[in-house]
C-alpha cells in the first residue's frame, strides 16, 4: 500500500509496490509509483464533453494540455489544473472531466514534458530529477502560454478563470496567483508553502516560494491542508496565515483538516480522505463563484 504523506511525493520508504497497484495504473493510466493496490478511483465519463490534447505556443517548443470542456456552444469560464509531481495521469485528467461537467473549460498543462512522463516511473529518484528540471521561471512560462491559448478560444469566457492544483500543484497555484493578473481565484490542494531546507528536493537556492510573495498576491487562495501530513509542519499553515493577515490578504484563507494526511483529495492512493475531499470540493466551487468564476452549467 502507498500512504501519501508528504508535498512533492513519496519518499522510497513509504512504498511497497504491488501487482494490483501495478496493474491499475498500468490498464487506468494513474501514475505508476503511488496507486494503491486497493484504490476504486472515481472516473468520471466523458459524454457531454469534448477532451482533447492540445498544444500550447510556450516559448522553446510546444507544451501538450489535456483539455475538458462542455460540448456546447457559448463561452465557459476556465479552471486551470496543475498537476501533482506525477504529471499529467488519469486522476488529472478525471478532475478536468469533473470540473468540465460543471461547466468549466478545464486545462491541464504537461509542465514536465521536456524531461519525461513522471506517471510512467517506478523510481522516485528519476521522478524528482524530471521534476526539478520544471524551473520556476518554466512554469510560469508555460501557465502564460497556457493564458495566452486560453484567451484565443471562443469557447472560453477569458474574464472568469480560476487556478486549482494539488501537492506540487499547490505551490504553483500560491505563485501563480502572486504573479499573474488573469486568475480571479485560487484553490491550492497542500501545496508546500515555504523552502525545503538546503539538500531536500527542490530545496536549491533561488527558488521562490508562497510565503515570500504573500504582498503580491492579486486574487484570493482558498489553502487546503492536511493536520498530519509530514511535510507541511503546521507551524508553516500558521506562518502563512499570519503572513495573509499582515499583508492585509484576508480574502484569502487556509482550511486545516485535522485527521487527514497528505494527498487527501488523491483518490487512487490510501491517503485518500472522502469526507475531506468532498468538503474541500465544495469548498472550492463556493470560493471561485464567490469571486466571479461561477462555472455556467449546460441547459
Amino acid at each position: 500500500m502507498i500512504t501519501l504523506t508528504r508535498p512533492e511525493g513519496t519518499d522510497p520508504k513509504d512504498v511497497q509496490l504491488t501487482r494490483r497497484g501495478l496493474g491499475l495504473a498500468a490498464l487506468g493510466g494513474y501514475a505508476v509509483y503511488s496507486v494503491s493496490a486497493q484504490a476504486e478511483p472515481v472516473h468520471t465519463d466523458e459524454a457531454g464533453l469534448v477532451c482533447e490534447t492540445v498544444q500550447l505556443p510556450a516559448a522553446d517548443r510546444g507544451v501538450p494540455a489535456y483539455v475538458a470542456r462542455p460540448d456546447a456552444k457559448g463561452r465557459f469560464p476556465v479552471v486551470v489544473v496543475v498537476c501533482e509531481v506525477f504529471g499529467i495521469h488519469e486522476y488529472i485528467r478525471d478532475t478536468c472531466r469533473r470540473l468540465a461537467k460543471l461547466g468549466y473549460v478545464a486545462i491541464a498543462p504537461d509542465f514536465f514534458v521536456r524531461a519525461g512522463d513522471p506517471s510512467k516511473v517506478s523510481d522516485f529518484n528519476e521522478i524528482r530529477r524530471i521534476v526539478s528540471t520544471a524551473s520556476d521561471a518554466q512554469v510560469m512560462g508555460d501557465l502564460s502560454a497556457a493564458l495566452k491559448f486560453l484567451k484565443a478560444q471562443k469557447y472560453v469566457d477569458k474574464g472568469h478563470m480560476a487556478i486549482t492544483g494539488f501537492c506540487w500543484g499547490g505551490a504553483v497555484v500560491w505563485l501563480a496567483c502572486e504573479r499573474l493578473k488573469e486568475f480571479k481565484a485560487g484553490c491550492a490542494w497542500y501545496g508546500r508553502l515555504s523552502s525545503p531546507k538546503p539538500g531536500e528536493f527542490l530545496g536549491e537556492p533561488g527558488r521562490q516560494w508562497p510565503i515570500q510573495l504573500v504582498a503580491d498576491l492579486k486574487a484570493p487562495v482558498l489553502g487546503l491542508y492536511a493536520g498530519k501530513d509530514q511535510g507541511i509542519p503546521q507551524t508553516d499553515v500558521e506562518a502563512m496565515r499570519a503572513a495573509l493577515v499582515a499583508n492585509r490578504k484576508t480574502d484569502s484563507s487556509i482550511v486545516v483538516y485535522p485527521e487527514s494526511q497528505h494527498g487527501f483529495h488523491a483518490d487512487y492512493r490510501t491517503s485518500y480522505d472522502p469526507k475531506a475531499a468532498a468538503d474541500g470540493w465544495a469548498r472550492m466551487l463556493a470560493h471561485f463563484a464567490a469571486n466571479k468564476v461561477k462555472p455556467k452549467p449546460v441547459s
